[in-house]
């Protein structure tokens, strides 16, 4: 992996030498979102390493969608967030118990997949400050520490992103977390970091800490569920933000990993809520696909069914519908 990183990086510029799907031009704009084969470890097989490339079977050929090649993280741009130590055990496998401290079993892709679908999320975030709005389908981040990983993520390419928005001119870059687990990672990453804050929303207390001025956490139940995330919306009172960075969860849902009273319905509602609220604020956002998990009847096709409403969402709003 070549250790620089262009400040010319291609996701400003559209990239339109990368795109691998929708043959034709449609009649409007096309979401641009990041996706790379390098995001699947099929050794490991586990769902945050696998389930991306169901996501983008579902959108191959969508005229709206523009699945685009993401550059990978740098070296610079990892250890930059993370302990260069922890960052060589992943690439290496040793000392084993650092390199497997995400929960997942280490294999010689592994430091690839993880290094790309971090690189798509900061790439994202990149294209969303031009374009308004854009997407990665990256998961397995908010739960990354400086020197180990956990919960299944490695790298927490939110903080990557956020980094990369701030160099790239952003003042105030907020990372909404609506995932089923609190992003406790992303909460220890951006203490200190002027500039980042953090909304959080979710229903178990895996990962959970304190409040701050910069990182706000909310556990709630399935009743209240989208009455919660309304009210921690309507009542942000962060002041203005010059990115949104969405990790869109949907372990929440209740066959994904979640809790009974939390479906298909409640998520489409929930993705439409964000889009509509990050257009009243005129804030440019950025999504990420984290958890959803399968289970006995609901298989990684279903699960990406679901990460589909975000796409969906992120469409309409770029259409303005």
């Amino acid at each position: 992996m070549n250790d620089h990183h262009d400040n010319e990086n291609p996701a400003r510029t559209g990239r339109a030498d990368s795109t691998r799907s929708g043959a034709g031009q449609p009649d409007g704009p096309r979401l641009l979102v990041e996706y790379s084969d390098d995001y699947v470890d099929t050794g490991e097989g586990f769902d945050t390493l696998s389930k991306a490339s169901h996501v983008a079977e579902l959108l191959e050929g969508d005229p709206r969608v523009e699945l685009v090649e993401p550059t990978p993280a740098t070296l610079s741009e990892l250890t930059a967030v993370h302990d260069p130590d922890y960052v060589d055990a992943v690439r290496t496998g040793t000392p084993e118990e650092l390199a497997t401290s995400n929960g997942l079993a280490w294999d010689d892709r592994l430091f690839t997949a993880v290094s790309s679908s971090t690189g798509g999320m900061r790439d994202a975030a990149l294209t969303a400050l031009v374009d308004g709005v854009s997407g990665t389908l990256s998961s397995g981040l908010h739960h990354a520490r400086r020197d180990q990983g956990r919960g299944y993520a490695t790298f927490n390419g939110l903080v990557v992103a956020a980094r990369a928005a701030l160099a790239a001119g952003a003042h105030r870059v907020l990372i909404l977390d609506l995932d089923a687990h609190a992003g406790g990672g992303t909460a220890e990453l951006i203490a200190g970091l002027d500039g980042v804050v953090q909304l959080d929303v979710s229903v178990y207390h895996y990962d959970t800490y304190c409040d701050r001025p910069d990182a706000h956490l909310v556990v709630t139940g399935a009743s209240e569920y989208l009455s919660t995330i309304e009210a921690e919306l309507s009542d942000w009172q962060g002041g203005p933000v010059d990115l949104v960075l969405y990790n869109a969860g949907m372990d929440a849902h209740e066959r994904a990993g979640g809790v009974a009273g939390i479906t298909t319905e409640v998520i489409r509602q929930r993705e439409q809520m964000v889009f509509d609220w990050v257009d009243s604020i005129a804030a440019p956002i950025a999504f990420t696909l984290a958890g959803g998990y399968r289970s006995s009847g609901f298989d990684l096709r279903d699960v990406a069914a679901l990460h589909r409403l975000t796409v969906d969402a992120a469409v309409s709003h770029l259409c303005g519908a």
